[in-house]
Protein backbone atom coordinates (compact mmCIF):
# COMPACT_ATOMS: atom_id res chain seq x y z
CA UNK A 1 0.00 0.00 0.00
CA UNK A 2 1.49 3.25 -0.74
CA UNK A 3 1.45 6.50 1.56
CA UNK A 4 -1.57 8.36 -0.22
CA UNK A 5 -3.62 5.18 -0.44
CA UNK A 6 -3.13 4.83 3.61
CA UNK A 7 -3.79 8.05 4.29
CA UNK A 8 -7.28 7.79 1.97
CA UNK A 9 -8.23 4.44 3.87
CA UNK A 10 -8.64 6.66 6.92
CA UNK A 11 -11.94 8.07 4.96
CA UNK A 12 -12.85 4.40 3.80
CA UNK A 13 -12.12 1.32 5.73
CA UNK A 14 -14.48 -0.10 8.71
CA UNK A 15 -14.03 2.12 11.43
CA UNK A 16 -13.35 -0.53 14.08
CA UNK A 17 -10.79 -1.97 12.42
CA UNK A 18 -8.79 1.73 11.67
CA UNK A 19 -9.26 2.37 15.26
CA UNK A 20 -7.61 -1.18 15.92
CA UNK A 21 -4.81 -0.24 13.62
CA UNK A 22 -4.19 3.43 14.70
CA UNK A 23 -4.39 3.00 18.46
CA UNK A 24 -2.97 -0.81 18.95
CA UNK A 25 0.82 0.01 18.19
CA UNK A 26 0.12 3.48 19.85
CA UNK A 27 -1.19 1.51 22.85
CA UNK A 28 1.63 -0.87 23.10
CA UNK A 29 4.18 2.14 22.78
CA UNK A 30 2.35 4.24 25.44
CA UNK A 31 2.08 1.14 28.09
CA UNK A 32 6.15 0.08 26.67
CA UNK A 33 6.91 3.82 28.06
CA UNK A 34 4.83 3.72 31.28
CA UNK A 35 6.65 0.67 32.17
CA UNK A 36 9.52 1.58 31.65
CA UNK A 37 8.67 4.80 34.05
CA UNK A 38 7.99 2.30 36.49
CA UNK A 39 11.33 0.25 35.96
CA UNK A 40 13.01 3.87 36.25
CA UNK A 41 10.98 4.42 39.69
CA UNK A 42 11.69 1.33 41.17
CA UNK A 43 16.01 1.36 39.98
CA UNK A 44 16.06 4.46 41.81
CA UNK A 45 13.52 3.90 45.16
CA UNK A 46 15.57 0.61 45.38
CA UNK A 47 19.26 1.13 44.74
CA UNK A 48 19.50 5.62 45.44
CA UNK A 49 16.98 5.34 48.18
CA UNK A 50 13.19 6.73 49.11
CA UNK A 51 14.81 10.71 49.16
CA UNK A 52 15.56 10.07 45.47
CA UNK A 53 11.84 9.01 44.55
CA UNK A 54 10.46 12.22 46.30
CA UNK A 55 13.49 14.04 44.35
CA UNK A 56 12.01 12.69 41.43
CA UNK A 57 8.26 13.75 42.46
CA UNK A 58 9.63 17.48 42.55
CA UNK A 59 10.40 17.17 38.41
CA UNK A 60 7.22 16.30 37.52
CA UNK A 61 6.28 20.05 36.87
CA UNK A 62 8.81 20.43 34.52
CA UNK A 63 8.27 17.50 33.08
CA UNK A 64 4.69 18.50 32.63
CA UNK A 65 5.79 21.88 31.55
CA UNK A 66 8.47 20.37 28.69
CA UNK A 67 5.50 18.11 27.31
CA UNK A 68 3.19 21.28 27.47
CA UNK A 69 5.19 23.47 24.89
CA UNK A 70 6.15 20.09 22.89
CA UNK A 71 2.12 19.14 23.11
CA UNK A 72 1.37 23.00 21.86
CA UNK A 73 3.90 21.93 17.96
CA UNK A 74 3.51 18.11 17.75
CA UNK A 75 -0.44 18.05 18.87
CA UNK A 76 -1.27 20.85 16.70
CA UNK A 77 0.76 20.24 13.93
CA UNK A 78 -0.48 16.19 13.96
CA UNK A 79 -4.26 17.50 14.20
CA UNK A 80 -3.30 20.41 11.21
CA UNK A 81 -2.00 17.58 9.30
CA UNK A 82 -4.53 14.76 9.30
CA UNK A 83 -7.18 17.28 8.61
CA UNK A 84 -5.47 18.58 5.49
CA UNK A 85 -4.57 15.15 4.51
CA UNK A 86 -8.76 14.68 4.54
CA UNK A 87 -8.80 17.66 2.34
CA UNK A 88 -6.35 15.88 0.11
CA UNK A 89 -3.80 18.87 0.99
CA UNK A 90 -1.17 17.11 0.65
CA UNK A 91 1.01 20.67 -0.20
CA UNK A 92 0.08 22.27 2.39
CA UNK A 93 0.41 18.93 4.96
CA UNK A 94 4.10 19.02 3.72
CA UNK A 95 4.62 22.81 4.71
CA UNK A 96 2.99 22.05 8.33
CA UNK A 97 5.34 19.14 8.62
CA UNK A 98 8.84 22.07 8.16
CA UNK A 99 7.12 24.03 10.22
CA UNK A 100 6.98 21.80 12.87
CA UNK A 101 10.84 20.86 12.87
CA UNK A 102 11.23 24.66 13.19
CA UNK A 103 9.56 25.06 15.69
CA UNK A 104 10.24 22.30 17.57
CA UNK A 105 13.85 23.66 17.70
CA UNK A 106 13.02 27.20 18.12
CA UNK A 107 11.26 26.16 21.66
CA UNK A 108 13.09 23.28 22.81
CA UNK A 109 16.26 26.09 22.92
CA UNK A 110 14.48 28.68 24.53
CA UNK A 111 12.48 26.12 27.41
CA UNK A 112 16.04 24.83 28.01
CA UNK A 113 18.21 28.15 28.18
CA UNK A 114 15.75 29.45 30.31
CA UNK A 115 14.92 26.82 32.66
CA UNK A 116 18.79 26.38 33.27
CA UNK A 117 19.54 29.86 34.54
CA UNK A 118 17.02 29.92 37.01
CA UNK A 119 16.67 25.84 37.97
CA UNK A 120 17.51 25.91 41.33
CA UNK A 121 14.67 29.05 41.99
CA UNK A 122 12.13 26.84 40.24
CA UNK A 123 12.74 23.55 41.74
CA UNK A 124 12.22 25.67 45.00
CA UNK A 125 9.09 27.07 43.92
CA UNK A 126 8.11 23.22 43.09
CA UNK A 127 8.40 22.08 46.35
CA UNK A 128 12.31 21.33 46.47
CA UNK A 129 13.32 21.35 50.17
CA UNK A 130 16.99 20.68 50.80
CA UNK A 131 16.83 16.92 50.88
CA UNK A 132 15.25 16.83 47.64
CA UNK A 133 16.90 19.68 45.84
CA UNK A 134 20.10 17.94 45.10
CA UNK A 135 18.57 14.68 43.58
CA UNK A 136 15.70 17.19 41.25
CA UNK A 137 18.90 19.26 40.13
CA UNK A 138 20.90 16.37 39.38
CA UNK A 139 18.04 14.47 37.31
CA UNK A 140 16.95 18.21 35.78
CA UNK A 141 20.09 19.49 34.69
CA UNK A 142 20.44 16.15 32.16
CA UNK A 143 17.21 16.22 30.89
CA UNK A 144 16.97 19.92 30.07
CA UNK A 145 20.60 20.04 28.11
CA UNK A 146 18.20 17.34 25.66
CA UNK A 147 15.06 19.24 25.57
CA UNK A 148 15.89 20.07 21.98
CA UNK A 149 15.69 16.26 21.63
CA UNK A 150 13.00 15.22 23.85
CA UNK A 151 10.90 18.12 21.96
CA UNK A 152 11.52 17.23 18.07
CA UNK A 153 11.11 13.29 18.95
CA UNK A 154 7.76 13.72 20.69
CA UNK A 155 6.65 16.03 17.81
CA UNK A 156 7.66 13.77 14.86
CA UNK A 157 6.23 10.79 16.11
CA UNK A 158 2.75 12.54 16.57
CA UNK A 159 3.55 13.20 12.51
CA UNK A 160 4.02 9.58 11.91
CA UNK A 161 0.74 8.77 13.28
CA UNK A 162 -1.01 11.88 11.30
CA UNK A 163 0.90 10.76 8.21
CA UNK A 164 -0.49 7.28 8.46
CA UNK A 165 2.43 5.34 9.61
CA UNK A 166 1.37 4.20 13.23
CA UNK A 167 3.53 1.07 13.51
CA UNK A 168 6.44 3.65 12.31
CA UNK A 169 5.39 5.75 15.67
CA UNK A 170 5.24 2.42 17.76
CA UNK A 171 8.52 1.45 16.55
CA UNK A 172 10.19 4.64 17.65
CA UNK A 173 8.82 4.42 20.97
CA UNK A 174 9.76 0.61 21.88
CA UNK A 175 12.85 1.26 20.67
CA UNK A 176 13.53 3.81 22.86
CA UNK A 177 11.61 2.23 25.95
CA UNK A 178 14.04 -0.74 25.13
CA UNK A 179 17.30 1.12 24.74
CA UNK A 180 16.33 3.15 27.79
CA UNK A 181 15.83 0.16 30.26
CA UNK A 182 19.45 -1.08 29.50
CA UNK A 183 20.58 2.04 29.89
CA UNK A 184 19.18 2.38 33.08
CA UNK A 185 20.00 -1.02 34.44
CA UNK A 186 23.58 -0.02 33.10
CA UNK A 187 23.80 3.30 34.11
CA UNK A 188 22.07 3.19 37.39
CA UNK A 189 22.42 -0.04 38.89
CA UNK A 190 25.95 -1.12 37.13
CA UNK A 191 27.93 2.25 36.99
CA UNK A 192 25.79 3.90 40.27
CA UNK A 193 25.48 7.24 38.36
CA UNK A 194 22.17 7.53 40.06
CA UNK A 195 19.46 9.38 39.20
CA UNK A 196 21.67 11.60 37.35
CA UNK A 197 22.38 7.78 35.14
CA UNK A 198 17.99 7.58 34.69
CA UNK A 199 18.47 10.84 33.18
CA UNK A 200 21.01 10.26 30.84
CA UNK A 201 19.36 6.92 29.74
CA UNK A 202 16.36 8.63 28.94
CA UNK A 203 18.05 11.35 26.61
CA UNK A 204 20.19 9.03 24.88
CA UNK A 205 17.81 6.95 23.75
CA UNK A 206 15.62 9.60 22.61
CA UNK A 207 18.20 10.93 20.45
CA UNK A 208 18.66 7.60 18.97
CA UNK A 209 15.31 7.21 17.85
CA UNK A 210 15.06 10.60 16.75
CA UNK A 211 17.87 9.81 14.34
CA UNK A 212 15.65 7.31 13.03
CA UNK A 213 12.38 9.01 12.46
CA UNK A 214 14.52 12.03 10.66
CA UNK A 215 16.07 9.53 8.63
CA UNK A 216 11.99 8.38 7.53
CA UNK A 217 11.20 11.73 6.85
CA UNK A 218 14.31 12.00 4.41
CA UNK A 219 12.68 9.11 2.42
CA UNK A 220 11.75 11.24 -0.74
CA UNK A 221 9.25 8.23 -1.48
CA UNK A 222 7.34 8.85 1.54
CA UNK A 223 3.99 11.09 1.53
CA UNK A 224 5.27 13.87 3.50
CA UNK A 225 9.16 14.04 3.70
CA UNK A 226 11.61 16.49 4.45
CA UNK A 227 12.84 19.19 1.62
CA UNK A 228 13.84 21.90 0.94
CA UNK A 229 11.74 25.34 1.59
CA UNK A 230 8.93 24.08 3.64
CA UNK A 231 10.83 25.19 6.95
CA UNK A 232 10.53 28.67 6.84
CA UNK A 233 7.81 29.71 9.33
CA UNK A 234 4.47 30.86 7.72
CA UNK A 235 2.29 32.97 9.86
CA UNK A 236 -0.86 31.38 8.98
CA UNK A 237 0.26 27.73 9.17
CA UNK A 238 2.03 28.35 12.68
CA UNK A 239 -1.20 30.20 13.96
CA UNK A 240 -3.24 27.36 13.47
CA UNK A 241 -0.96 24.93 14.96
CA UNK A 242 -0.90 26.88 18.10
CA UNK A 243 -5.01 27.47 17.96
CA UNK A 244 -5.08 23.60 18.28
CA UNK A 245 -2.26 23.33 20.03
CA UNK A 246 -3.78 25.96 22.84
CA UNK A 247 -5.26 22.79 24.29
CA UNK A 248 -3.04 20.40 25.13
CA UNK A 249 -0.43 23.26 25.95
CA UNK A 250 -2.81 24.32 28.32
CA UNK A 251 -3.90 21.22 29.96
CA UNK A 252 -0.29 20.50 30.58
CA UNK A 253 0.61 23.74 32.12
CA UNK A 254 -2.07 23.06 34.57
CA UNK A 255 -1.24 19.95 34.96
CA UNK A 256 2.45 21.43 36.10
CA UNK A 257 0.54 24.04 38.47
CA UNK A 258 -1.40 21.63 40.20
CA UNK A 259 1.52 18.71 41.11
CA UNK A 260 3.26 21.87 42.08
CA UNK A 261 0.44 23.11 44.40
CA UNK A 262 -0.12 19.31 45.78
CA UNK A 263 3.75 18.70 46.35
CA UNK A 264 3.58 21.61 48.47
CA UNK A 265 0.52 20.01 50.13
CA UNK A 266 1.69 17.04 51.04
CA UNK A 267 4.62 18.89 52.15
CA UNK A 268 3.01 20.79 54.28
CA UNK A 269 0.75 18.12 56.09
CA UNK A 270 3.39 14.98 55.54
CA UNK A 271 6.75 15.74 54.89
CA UNK A 272 8.75 14.61 52.28
CA UNK A 273 7.63 10.98 52.36
CA UNK A 274 4.38 12.11 51.68
CA UNK A 275 5.44 13.64 48.66
CA UNK A 276 7.39 10.54 47.64
CA UNK A 277 3.67 8.71 48.42
CA UNK A 278 2.51 10.96 45.61
CA UNK A 279 5.21 10.65 43.09
CA UNK A 280 4.37 6.71 43.34
CA UNK A 281 1.07 6.91 43.08
CA UNK A 282 0.91 8.96 40.33
CA UNK A 283 2.99 6.52 38.12
CA UNK A 284 0.37 3.53 39.27
CA UNK A 285 -2.02 6.41 37.75
CA UNK A 286 0.36 7.03 35.11
CA UNK A 287 0.86 3.42 33.96
CA UNK A 288 -2.86 3.14 33.36
CA UNK A 289 -3.56 6.24 32.57
CA UNK A 290 -1.10 5.76 29.48
CA UNK A 291 -3.53 3.17 27.62
CA UNK A 292 -5.73 5.70 27.41
CA UNK A 293 -3.74 8.30 25.72
CA UNK A 294 -2.46 5.61 23.09
CA UNK A 295 -6.63 5.30 22.48
CA UNK A 296 -6.37 8.64 22.32
CA UNK A 297 -3.41 9.00 19.91
CA UNK A 298 -5.34 6.61 17.63
CA UNK A 299 -8.31 8.38 17.78
CA UNK A 300 -6.65 11.48 16.84
CA UNK A 301 -6.01 11.10 12.52
CA UNK A 302 -9.34 9.03 12.56
CA UNK A 303 -11.20 11.81 13.72
CA UNK A 304 -9.52 14.38 12.25
CA UNK A 305 -9.35 13.07 8.41
CA UNK A 306 -12.82 12.32 8.84
CA UNK A 307 -13.78 15.69 10.28
CA UNK A 308 -12.10 17.41 7.51
CA UNK A 309 -13.61 15.05 4.87
CA UNK A 310 -17.67 15.78 6.60
CA UNK A 311 -17.98 12.16 7.22
CA UNK A 312 -19.70 12.72 10.72
CA UNK A 313 -21.05 9.09 11.26
CA UNK A 314 -17.40 7.89 10.98
CA UNK A 315 -16.24 10.30 13.24
CA UNK A 316 -18.67 9.91 16.21
CA UNK A 317 -18.46 6.34 15.74
CA UNK A 318 -14.82 6.36 16.86
CA UNK A 319 -15.25 8.79 19.44
CA UNK A 320 -17.83 6.04 20.91
CA UNK A 321 -15.30 2.99 20.41
CA UNK A 322 -12.46 5.12 22.22
CA UNK A 323 -15.09 5.71 25.05
CA UNK A 324 -15.97 2.45 25.65
CA UNK A 325 -12.46 1.09 25.31
CA UNK A 326 -10.67 3.65 27.72
CA UNK A 327 -13.64 2.79 30.29
CA UNK A 328 -12.91 -0.82 29.82
CA UNK A 329 -8.92 -0.17 30.76
CA UNK A 330 -9.31 2.45 33.50
CA UNK A 331 -11.98 -0.49 35.24
CA UNK A 332 -9.18 -3.03 35.39
CA UNK A 333 -7.03 -0.64 36.87
CA UNK A 334 -9.32 0.78 38.98
CA UNK A 335 -9.76 -3.13 40.30
CA UNK A 336 -5.88 -4.07 41.01
CA UNK A 337 -5.13 -0.74 42.34
CA UNK A 338 -7.97 -1.22 45.00
CA UNK A 339 -7.19 -4.67 45.66
CA UNK A 340 -3.36 -4.66 45.62
CA UNK A 341 -2.59 -1.32 46.76
CA UNK A 342 0.41 -2.65 49.10
CA UNK A 343 1.76 -5.06 46.42
CA UNK A 344 2.01 -2.27 44.23
CA UNK A 345 3.57 0.36 46.25
CA UNK A 346 6.36 -2.08 47.34
CA UNK A 347 7.66 -2.46 43.37
CA UNK A 348 9.00 1.21 44.08
CA UNK A 349 10.47 1.05 47.31
CA UNK A 350 11.84 -1.47 50.38
CA UNK A 351 10.69 1.35 52.85
CA UNK A 352 8.00 0.33 55.71
CA UNK A 353 6.55 4.38 55.98
CA UNK A 354 6.91 5.17 52.51
CA UNK A 355 4.96 1.54 51.06
CA UNK A 356 2.28 2.62 53.71
CA UNK A 357 1.79 6.22 53.02
CA UNK A 358 1.83 5.33 49.03
CA UNK A 359 -1.16 2.64 49.46
CA UNK A 360 -3.16 4.39 51.04
CA UNK A 361 -2.81 7.33 48.63
CA UNK A 362 -3.48 4.85 45.44
CA UNK A 363 -6.51 4.12 46.83
CA UNK A 364 -7.90 7.23 47.22
CA UNK A 365 -6.65 8.87 44.20
CA UNK A 366 -7.95 5.93 42.31
CA UNK A 367 -11.52 5.84 44.46
CA UNK A 368 -13.35 6.86 40.63
CA UNK A 369 -10.67 6.27 38.27
CA UNK A 370 -13.05 4.53 35.70
CA UNK A 371 -14.65 7.75 34.86
CA UNK A 372 -11.59 9.48 33.76
CA UNK A 373 -11.71 7.71 30.58
CA UNK A 374 -14.34 9.15 28.53
CA UNK A 375 -13.58 12.76 29.82
CA UNK A 376 -10.25 12.58 28.69
CA UNK A 377 -11.44 10.91 25.08
CA UNK A 378 -14.10 13.63 24.82
CA UNK A 379 -11.65 16.55 25.44
CA UNK A 380 -9.23 15.11 22.77
CA UNK A 381 -12.18 14.48 20.56
CA UNK A 382 -13.02 18.01 20.49
CA UNK A 383 -9.20 19.27 19.89
CA UNK A 384 -8.92 16.85 17.38
CA UNK A 385 -11.80 18.73 15.41
CA UNK A 386 -10.22 22.14 16.02
CA UNK A 387 -13.12 23.33 19.22
CA UNK A 388 -10.36 25.17 20.69
CA UNK A 389 -12.60 26.81 23.20
CA UNK A 390 -14.26 23.84 24.08
CA UNK A 391 -11.19 21.07 25.02
CA UNK A 392 -9.64 24.27 26.94
CA UNK A 393 -12.52 24.45 28.74
CA UNK A 394 -12.92 20.72 29.54
CA UNK A 395 -9.08 20.52 30.05
CA UNK A 396 -9.08 23.08 32.64
CA UNK A 397 -12.23 21.70 34.62
CA UNK A 398 -10.57 19.05 36.18
CA UNK A 399 -7.36 20.15 36.98
CA UNK A 400 -7.69 24.28 37.84
CA UNK A 401 -11.69 24.82 38.08
CA UNK A 402 -12.04 21.56 40.58
CA UNK A 403 -8.98 20.31 41.62
CA UNK A 404 -6.96 23.40 43.37
CA UNK A 405 -9.77 24.25 45.18
CA UNK A 406 -10.78 21.38 46.60
CA UNK A 407 -6.98 20.32 47.29
CA UNK A 408 -6.90 23.82 48.92
CA UNK A 409 -9.88 23.31 51.41
CA UNK A 410 -10.53 19.68 51.93
CA UNK A 411 -7.14 19.78 53.59
CA UNK A 412 -8.58 21.90 56.34
CA UNK A 413 -10.83 19.16 57.19
CA UNK A 414 -8.82 16.28 56.75
CA UNK A 415 -5.28 17.54 56.20
CA UNK A 416 -3.08 14.65 54.35
CA UNK A 417 -6.16 12.49 53.60
CA UNK A 418 -7.79 15.66 52.46
CA UNK A 419 -4.88 16.53 50.00
CA UNK A 420 -5.70 12.85 48.27
CA UNK A 421 -9.61 13.18 48.52
CA UNK A 422 -9.57 16.02 46.44
CA UNK A 423 -8.35 14.58 42.96
CA UNK A 424 -11.05 11.43 43.17
CA UNK A 425 -13.81 14.43 44.02
CA UNK A 426 -12.62 16.61 41.07
CA UNK A 427 -12.29 13.34 38.42
CA UNK A 428 -16.28 12.84 39.34
CA UNK A 429 -16.70 16.60 38.97
CA UNK A 430 -15.29 17.04 35.62
CA UNK A 431 -16.78 13.87 34.32
CA UNK A 432 -20.37 15.32 35.06
CA UNK A 433 -19.54 18.54 33.35
CA UNK A 434 -18.25 16.21 29.87
CA UNK A 435 -21.45 14.61 28.77
CA UNK A 436 -23.47 17.99 28.59
CA UNK A 437 -20.88 19.60 26.42
CA UNK A 438 -20.83 16.64 24.03
CA UNK A 439 -24.56 15.96 23.77
CA UNK A 440 -24.87 19.72 22.75
CA UNK A 441 -22.71 19.66 20.32
CA UNK A 442 -24.15 16.32 19.17
CA UNK A 443 -27.09 18.50 18.57
CA UNK A 444 -25.60 21.62 16.80
CA UNK A 445 -23.59 19.37 14.49
CA UNK A 446 -26.74 18.10 13.41
CA UNK A 447 -28.65 21.46 13.38
CA UNK A 448 -26.32 23.82 12.21
CA UNK A 449 -23.10 21.03 10.48
CA UNK A 450 -19.31 22.49 11.40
Amino acid sequence: MDNKQAALELGTKPVGKLLTQYALPAIVAMSASSLYNIIDRAFIGQVVGPEAIAGLGITFPFMNLSAAFGAAVGVGASTCISVKLGQHDYKRAEQLLGNTVTLNLIVGFLFMVICLLFLDPILRFFGASDVTLPYAREFMIIILLGNMVTHMYFGMNAVLRAAGKPRHAMYATLFTVACNIVLVIAFVWWFRWGIRGAALATVTSQTLALCWQMWIFSDKKELLHLKRGIYRLKSQLVKNIIAIGISPFLMNVTSCIIVIFMNNQFVRYGGDMAVGAYSIANSVVMMFFMFVMGMNQGMQPIVGYNYGAEHYDRMFRCLWLTIAAATAILLVGWSLSMLFPRQIARIFTTDETLIALAARGIKLDMLVFFVVGSQAVITNFFQCIGKVKVSIFLSLSRQLIMLLPMAYVFPLFWELDGVWYSMPASDFGSFAMTIPLLVWYMKKLKTHGK
